[in-house]
């Protein structure tokens, strides 16, 4: 089970391309100028089972996934079970948001999290850092962790899109 605030389907914010998001209640970060403050709360929400979240995920064929929050890596062991089920039924990547640093993630449903989902964004917004032109985060603080690279290397591999934003913008 996993609660959940709201899923937003389509939506573009959230990592690359067309996104189905889950956003999760519970939050103890509780950042100062957080997007999301509402979010905080662990009893927010409605629980969901992984069969349900996947019947969302699986209706879109072309939108890939998130999980947001509030702060997934509170409820890690239903998010684990759901993106191993995404990746069972699905080519989908996932992605993840977190107010946790990826070295402080040593909890064993948080490393088993992990090695289910394809990108990480680490870390907690520091509102001193926001900075609008950063690529899907709001702090400069905050990584895209590519995590299977990561895990392959035994330390962190920052994601690196396909395309550059440098290369949108070169006249063809």
């Amino acid at each position: 089970m996993i609660r959940v605030l709201d899923i937003i389907e389509d939506t573009m914010v959230d990592g690359p391309g067309f996104r189905t998001s889950i956003y999760c209640a519970g939050c103890n970060h509780q950042c100062p100028g957080c997007h999301n403050p509402h979010s905080w709360a662990f009893d927010g929400g409605k629980e969901m089972t992984t069969a349900q979240l996947l019947r969302v995920i699986m209706a879109d064929p072309f939108a890939n996934v998130t999980f947001s929050g509030g702060d997934p890596m509170y409820q890690a062991a239903g998010f684990a079970e759901l993106a191993q089920a995404i990746h069972e039924y699905t080519n989908k990547d996932i992605w993840c948001f977190t107010g946790f640093v990826y070295e402080s993630l040593i909890h064993e449903d948080q490393r088993e999290l992990l090695e289910h989902i394809d990108v990480l964004v680490d870390g907690p917004y520091i509102e001193k850092l926001h900075d609008p032109d950063l690529l899907f985060r709001g702090s400069s603080n905050q990584r895209l962790i590519d995590v299977p690279k990561t895990l392959y290397a035994g330390e962190v591999v920052l994601w690196q899109p396909r395309i550059t934003v440098d290369e949108l913008e070169r006249p063809r």
